[in-house]
């Protein structure tokens, strides 16, 4: 279908303004800087039980998480959580509309991780990192309120790569189980005009060809890291015993054609797997671009619907509305 309106608008409104994100004409650190100040927080955050932040140990030192709980006593499930950026910008704070929505309409805690950022952090540190927080969550459910049996993965973009290498990396290292790896416009290989989205958008939809050539010029040490499945899953000769997935892509987004490729790979592999591309949308629509496009909440119902099922919770309207109406005037 033809670019949606609000879409077209976001585009438009990169296109306008003064400063830009495009790769080469700034450095890494000042990708960042300039990111951070075009992050909208929300204007009416959906309420959550209660938000912290706090350090817990990982490979290279503390990591930050941000942790959002729901009303209640618990143990919760949890999604743990992986910001996009390239895996070389973005922060805790551009997925905030998104984490609250999921802790809400999921009765899920979610944990928010900061990894390390490439190019000062390469390859394979934030692979490591994400691996790390999710066996950290597992080992530590009763602090967090959480029921380690019940843990899920889930990001956008660089994220969703993150989620789906920390599914890889608990298969193949002998746990912690999860339940869901909840994956939107996920990275699962290098930029290759092989794909038709990669030819069709490489520019002028958000994301662009160049952008991600960037991104993969800062996060890998070198080329030999291109056919290592905990950067690029797609490179995994085995998807076999992997958790089930629920895989988001947008029609007008350059990674939209190698995320699809990998939710076919999952099915063939026999892990049950969810696709859904969302017509007429661009690059960020999940977690984002949540204050620009409307999709963005039809699309956090969905997730909320699935981890919801992974998590053994039999939610009718009713109930999902009294679990909504519990947690107003909180965090």
């Amino acid at each position: 279908m033809p670019l949606h309106p609000e879409a077209r608008a976001v585009i438009a409104e990169g296109e306008a303004a003064a400063e830009t994100l495009e790769p080469g004409a700034l450095s890494p650190a000042q990708m960042r800087e300039r990111f951070a100040r075009s992050w909208r927080p929300p204007r009416d955050p959906e309420p959550v039980g209660e938000r912290y932040e706090r350090d817990i140990p990982g490979p290279g030192g503390d990591l930050r998480i941000r942790v959002y709980r729901p009303d209640g006593e618990g143990p919760f499930p949890a999604l743990v959580w992986f910001h996009g950026g390239g895996w070389v910008i973005g922060s805790l704070d551009e997925n905030e509309a998104t984490c609250r929505a999921l802790c809400r309409r999921a009765a899920t805690v979610v944990i928010s991780v900061d990894y390390r950022l490439a190019p000062e952090h390469r390859f394979p540190a934030a692979a490591e990192d994400a691996f790390a927080a999710v066996r950290w969550v597992a080992a530590n459910g009763a602090e967090l309120a959480v029921d380690s049996r019940r843990i899920a993965v889930g990001g956008e973009s660089a994220g969703g790569n993150l989620a789906a290498v920390s599914a890889l990396m608990a298969r193949d290292h002998g746990g912690p189980g999860l339940v869901l790896q909840l994956l939107a416009s996920p990275v699962t290989a290098p930029p290759s005009e092989q794909r038709a989205s990669y030819r069709d958008f490489a520019e002028g939809y958000f994301l662009s060809k160049a952008s991600m050539e960037w991104f993969f010029e800062q996060y890998p040490r070198d080329a030999a890291d291109l056919a290592n499945p905990y950067l690029a899953p797609l490179a995994a000769e085995d998807l076999g015993g992997l958790p089930p997935a629920l895989v988001l892509t947008a029609e007008y987004d350059p990674l939209r054609d190698e995320g699809e490729e990998y939710a076919h790979r999952l099915l063939t592999a026999g892990v049950p797997c969810e696709l859904a591309r969302y017509p007429g949308q661009i690059h960020g629509f999940f977690a984002l671009l949540t204050e620009q496009l409307s999709v963005s909440a039809v699309a956090h119902e969905r997730a909320a619907s699935a981890l919801r099922r992974a998590f053994g919770i039999d939610l009718g309207t009713a109930e999902v509305e009294k679990a909504l109406t519990a947690t107003e005037g909180k965090a």
